[in-house]
């Protein structure tokens, strides 16, 4: 039995989610569909790519990851297969792949062209129903990559940088993804801490320079309502709010500096 995952900025009201998995079922009526979220705000591709990262982490071998935030959908934009880890990701050529493109290997990569893995007739307007969804489909039943077209021998990626780390063990990040309950997610992750701090103490973390004090261990370490820094299970740096918002209460959101010094 294959598994799809689905990543959107579809929301929930319309009928384009439920209409993608009546595509997948009529092809592939046997393969499990996942629904990571359909709750990315509108075009946020960045926001896209810190989801599809954290999602392919806990996928077995053989998934079929599809992420959807495509401002770009009708245009000359590519569509990419790509594999890495055993799994497949299927997005636009936009920049969704870039997390995982850098933090895992890539094993193929295929430009999606064939049409017979396609619905008959494609709008422009969604491509989501009449490319993606049969694709995966086909793919999740054990069609071989190399199968939906040519190989991609380079991918479009955004600048998303790694945090910086001074000679004085001063770290620079930035807030890359903001969470439903408001948490502000940085790109500065657990391992660069250890490394960079592994015989110090006594860090602190600055957020646009609000003093945030040292990294606690979890949310109720600060009374209620009291901002935070913490390492989430993303295992990436975060602010919160014990029992709020921290994108409320400092009226940051993605870009925010943070800075562990």
């Amino acid at each position: 039995m294959g598994i799809i995952t689905l990543t959107t900025d579809f929301g929930t009201r319309d009928p384009y989610v439920g209409v993608m998995k009546g595509v997948i079922a009529q092809i592939a009526p046997a393969t499990q569909v996942v629904d990571i979220t359909h709750e990315i705000e509108g075009q946020q591709i960045m926001a896209a790519a810190f989801v599809l990262r954290q999602t392919i982490a806990w996928f077995p071998r053989g998934t079929v990851h599809v992420a959807v935030v495509d401002p770009g959908v009708g245009s000359a934009r590519r569509i990419l297969a790509a594999q890495y880890a055993g799994q497949i990701v299927l997005v636009p050529d936009n920049g969704l792949i870039t997390l995982v493109h850098r933090d895992f290997r890539l094993e193929d990569a295929r430009s999606v062209e064939e049409r017979r893995y396609m619905l008959p007739s494609l709008s422009t307007t969604f491509h989501g129903r009449d490319i993606f969804a049969p694709v995966a489909a086909h793919l999740s039943t054990g069609l071989p990559l190399a199968r939906v077209g040519p190989f991609a021998a380079e991918l479009a990626t955004l600048n998303m940088m790694r945090p910086a780390i001074a000679e004085d063990h001063v770290i620079s990040g930035q807030i890359v993804y903001v969470d439903r309950f408001g948490n502000l997610v940085s790109n500065i992750a657990r391992g660069e801490l250890l490394t960079t701090y592994k015989h110090r103490r006594g860090v602190q973390v600055f957020l646009n320079e609000h003093c945030l004090g040292p990294i606690r261990g979890s949310y109720h370490e600060a009374p209620a309502g009291t901002p935070l820094a913490l390492i989430g299970s993303t295992e990436l740096v975060e602010v919160a709010v014990n029992c709020g918002s921290a994108a409320e209460h400092f009226q940051l959101g993605v870009g925010a500096a943070i800075v562990l010094r």
